[in-house]
């Protein structure tokens, strides 16, 4: 007999007859080939007569398109085309980028190539596609476009001024979106408080910097009237739709292909106009063509996120209690909204879960999200949950030091607790169940917070500002059709997986959800191994083609394990149960009195082996003469799985961080930080634990570090790696990580997401560390990133 899963004292009971993999820190077996230099990136694929295109991208935030000079280019060696928006427009059709459930969302068609104007710098204009990248970007410094500079839009905050132009007039003002959110009674509750703190939070627009830039090859065959396109994508059935609408094609004239993926945080689940206009120039030649953004121009015409302004109060009485929250959210996303998830989200995200964690039920929010002359912004690790969990936190932290409460027993009083679910946010979400006083607990433990405080007082005699901050989180996961469906987007909730059982006894399991480094490979492994009854080195996963994975929506949301994982399991075990009907045929036994055991047929009575997997197989595709008569051997299925019980699967958890700050240079030390993650059932403890600790990293770089700079007109000032600061390992603290169960009940997996509450709740920790470091002084920061600048001003030293 197995033993049920243990994990940080909790019993959870096994998910299969015979679980040895799921639950277990086991390394990822399909890691073997990357490390050896094995992979298969979009940039390692060489095709025949494949050319390479290269753009030339607006060098101003706005502008009007004069004429473009290309009589040079084109008589360049090895250049094969040079086309501009009007040529390409031809090609491709136009977008607007708008959810039907976002009521009032606007947004100005979009084009591959830029027409008449150019809106923020970076947008693609003019495309150059050469025999080699050598010859296209030699081409390409010859390349003239005459163009007149237009005002550019920069400030979010007079974006809907009246004396403010408009970047699309047609739209009648610069407002993609705006929600009113009012429950309970706000007034009534800020009237009668004991205690009102506000703060005003900035947060700096940022971009994810992933190891394998933004790249695809796109492969027209003309005689075959097909499609292929190899891609850098978390979602390939999603692009495979994209390219039929664009292109007035079908599912069946078009192949998306994602190999190795390196790296994706939310970057690539988008379509870019680059995109588009590749795959526009591929049936334009009628030979494939290659793109591969180049670091620099990643930085203006990739995605970029988290630009926030949000105006904050917080009412409690003087028990201790939260009355009330109110915010007003102002966000800039760009001139176009992102294709096709929109750019309204994140900001939508942001009024649904600001207090979250807590049990008021009286909440006000305002969001505004406004039109700018920027690279344009969209959903990235977290999409507002690390905006929502600092604007909560920073006040929950506020309140408690005007109350004089200790930070941590004021979370402890105020959060939901943990027998009162299933029950309904003060926002509206639905919370199936969570583990907030749980987890609470066990950071208390981990940090052995009493001794904490004692050191930090002692130091502070000593003239050493040390701080320790805390953010309670809730991040949600495995969404369910009313996220993109009910708003019109064609982006599947669902997923399938196929699993076969090979003629040598292995394994296969095809699915839709793909590898990006996070390790989803090595779950499904994990999950078929268990499911079906076979060692885990006798599993082989194959993702990302729309060729042969079932259709699925993809890796996003943190879905992988609990929507692609249950969908993995569903499959495996109904293979298994074929796998046992087949026997039975075989033996002339019934199969209820066998069993299966590391790929062999057993007598449940006795544990006898009676049939390997190989003799399984054997006769299951050689000699069906053998079996009876009309009997099936169906050693490949497919099962599909939907979460449908919630809108969303909400996970939860706490960090706590502890930072020393110096008041003379401003200068923060990272001294160490500390995460308890409820994730659901954990299928992997150090799978997990490590997409948790790098999900920490990337939520500091937005604390600390990462911020995308404008001058005035529009233009970045630091779009580059030596200007652009992303985290190194020598500047982050040790991590550690706990874990919780409590699995969802909408799954037999029980498991929910993981990836992405890290982020969510290190920007918070890390500013309520800081603040409590500057306590002393009676001073705060609460404009991310957390510079030394920002330190100095508030200490009165600059």
């Amino acid at each position: 007999m197995n033993k049920p899963h243990e994990l940080e004292g909790l019993l959870l009971d096994p998910v299969t007859n015979d679980q040895r993999y799921i639950g277990a820190s086991e390394p990822r077996n399909s890691m073997r080939r990357l490390l050896e230099g094995e992979g298969t990136y979009v940039d390692d694929i060489q095709l025949p007569r494949m050319a390479h295109v290269v753009y030339w991208r607006s060098p101003v935030a706005h502008m009007k398109i004069g004429k473009i000079h290309a009589d040079v280019v084109r008589k360049m060696p090895g250049v094969l085309a040079v086309v501009d928006g009007s040529q390409m427009a031809k090609l491709c059709k136009p977008w607007v980028a708008t959810l039907g459930h976002l009521v009032g969302m606007k947004s100005a068609p979009q084009h591959a190539l830029a027409v008449e104007r150019a809106c923020w710098q970076g947008e693609p204009v003019v495309a150059v596609v050469a025999q080699t990248r050598a010859q296209a970007e030699d081409a390409l410094q010859h390349l003239e476009v005459e163009w007149d500079e237009l005002p550019a839009v920069v400030s979010m905050e007079t974006a809907l001024d009246a004396s403010t132009p408009l970047i699309h007039p047609e739209l009648g003002d610069n407002l993609c979106f705006t929600r009113s959110l009012d429950v309970g009674q706000v007034d009534e509750q800020f009237a009668q408080a004991d205690v009102i703190v506000e703060a005003t939070f900035g947060f700096g627009r940022h971009t994810g910097v992933t190891l394998e830039p933004r790249c695809q090859i796109a492969d027209y065959n003309a005689g075959e009237h097909r499609l292929t396109v190899y891609h850098s994508q978390q979602a390939p059935h999603m692009m495979q739709d994209l390219y039929c609408r664009q292109f007035d094609l079908s599912e069946s004239d078009v192949r998306v292909i994602c190999k190795d993926v390196g790296g994706s945080f939310g970057i690539k689940v988008h379509a870019y106009p680059d995109d588009f206009a590749t795959v526009a120039l591929a049936i334009l030649l009628k030979r494939p063509v290659k793109f591969v953004a180049d670091r620099l121009e990643s930085f203006t015409s990739d995605i970029h996120a988290r630009e926030h302004r949000v105006k904050g109060r917080l009412a409690a009485n003087k028990n201790g209690n939260i009355l009330a929250f109110e915010i007003d959210d102002l966000t800039g996303i760009g001139p176009y909204s992102m294709f096709p998830r929109t750019s309204a989200i994140e900001g939508n995200q942001v009024v649904n879960l600001v207090g979250g964690p807590y049990k008021h039920q009286h909440y006000r929010a305002k969001l505004d999200v406004v039109f700018q002359n920027k690279t344009p912004t969209c959903q990235y690790r977290g999409v507002g949950h690390p905006v929502a969990c600092a604007v909560t936190e920073g006040l929950v932290d506020l309140a408690a030091r005007k109350l004089g409460m200790d930070p941590l027993a004021f979370r402890k009083q105020n959060v939901i607790p943990d027998d009162a679910y299933p029950c309904t946010g003060a926002s509206g979400i639905k919370l199936e169940v969570l583990s907030h006083e749980q987890c609470l607990r066990t950071i208390e433990k981990m940090m052995d917070y009493p001794a904490l405080r004692k050191e930090q007082a002692e130091l502070r005699k000593q003239g050493v500002y040390r701080g320790i901050g805390f953010a309670t989180l809730i991040e949600l996961t495995n969404p369910s059709p009313a996220f993109y469906g009910v708003g019109g987007a064609r982006i599947a909730s669902q997923d399938g997986a196929t699993a076969r059982l090979d003629p040598s006894g292995v394994v296969s399991v095809l699915i839709g959800v793909g590898e990006q480094g996070q390790g989803t490979e090595a779950i499904f492994a994990q999950i078929a191994a268990d499911g079906v009854g076979v060692s885990i080195d006798q599993v082989r996963i194959i993702t990302g083609d729309t060729d042969v994975t079932p259709y699925g929506g993809g890796t996003w949301a943190s879905r992988g394990a609990g929507v692609g994982g249950e969908a993995v399991l569903l499959a495996a075990q109904a293979l298994q149960a074929n796998i046992l009907k087949l026997a039975g045929a075989i033996l002339n036994r019934n199969p209820d009195e066998l069993l299966v055991r590391q790929s062999f047929v057993l007598d449940k009575a006795s544990g006898e082996q009676l049939l390997p997997f190989s003799e399984i197989g054997r006769v299951g595709y050689f000699r069906t003469d053998t079996l009876p008569a009309g009997f099936s051997a169906d050693l490949m299925v497919t099962r599909h799985y939907t979460q449908t019980q919630y809108p969303f699967i909400f996970t939860n958890g706490v960090q706590a961080s502890y930072v020393e700050v110096d008041p003379d240079t401003g200068f923060v030390k990272l001294l160490k930080h500390w995460a308890v993650e409820d994730c659901g059932r954990v299928l992997n403890p150090m799978l997990v634990t490590e997409q948790v600790r790098g999900a920490i990293v990337q939520g500091i770089g937005g604390a600390l570090f990462e911020e995308c700079l404008y001058d005035d007109s529009g233009l970045l000032r630091n779009g580059n790696m030596a200007d652009y600061l992303v985290p190194m390992a020598n500047e982050m603290p040790d991590i550690e990580v706990a874990h919780i169960e409590t699995p969802t009940q909408s799954s037999k997996l029980g498991a929910k997401g993981a990836g992405e509450a890290g982020t969510a709740g290190a920007p918070g920790a890390v500013m309520n560390a800081i603040n409590d470091a500057l306590s002393p002084f009676e001073t705060a920061v609460f404009d991310q990133p957390f510079t030394s600048e920002k330190i100095l001003k508030a200490l009165n030293k600059i």
